[in-house]
């Protein structure tokens, strides 16, 4: 049976992700810094001769710009699709990580905790996320089998396919670290699901922020 592969991209540096602040749905460009590493990320790939069939982005702007990069290098159209967005987070979505516990501690404790049903005043609970996301990694698996898929989304959402594909707990503490422009590479050979590089920033010029928002 034919494996089918996918490069995952953490979108670039946000000025909410130099701040500390938790974005989720809120709709956040790139900063400088970010469109830099999305033109560097972009190119890493274009150098090492990478190929892929299909390229799929949040249609959130910070990841959608940050997959342009690559449609202006390789000439590929970009599928954007809201089910790839990051996490809702509530009343928490806009608050720095420092403000979070002074203006909204129940929900910050809950949070904190891994709640997972849990919506966090209005957002989305991390079982919620976690179909929503097994959804769409599912259906696009199915839509592309044995093809070679890039996927540019964000922090919650690669730790979460990190969780689901490893097994990990959804109420466990985050193990991977899922830096900005970043690429992962992951592949399913039809019975079971493989990481193959994880976290990889080898391709930045300056450091890269792991994520905050889990």
């Amino acid at each position: 049976m034919s494996t089918t592969h996918f490069c995952l991209i953490r979108h670039g540096e946000t000025p909410w992700n130099a701040e500390g602040r938790l974005q989720g749905h809120t709709d956040i460009a790139l900063n400088s810094h970010g469109q830099e590493q999305a033109t560097q990320m972009a190119a890493a790939l274009k150098a090492a001769n990478f190929h892929f069939d299909v390229l799929y982005t949040s249609d959130l702007q910070r990841a959608a710009d940050t997959a342009n990069a690559i449609v202006k290098l390789f000439g590929k159209p970009a599928v954007s699709d809201k089910e790839l967005r990051e996490r809702h987070f509530g009343v928490l979505q806009g608050l720095k990580i420092s403000e979070a516990p002074q203006a909204h501690p129940k929900v910050w404790k809950v949070h904190l905790a891994r709640d997972l049903e849990h919506d966090l005043e209005g957002g989305e609970s991390i079982s919620q996320f976690a179909s929503r996301i097994k959804n769409a990694l599912e259906r696009i698996t199915q839509d592309h089998p044995g093809k070679t898929i890039c996927l540019v989304s964000h922090g919650g959402v690669l730790d979460m396919i990190y969780r689901i594909i490893t097994q990990q707990a959804l109420s466990a503490q985050r193990i991977a670290s899922v830096p900005n422009a970043s690429l992962n590479r992951i592949a399913h050979d039809g019975q079971r699901w493989v990481v193959e590089k994880w976290a990889d920033i080898s391709h930045l010029v300056d450091d890269s922020l792991d994520n905050v928002d889990l």
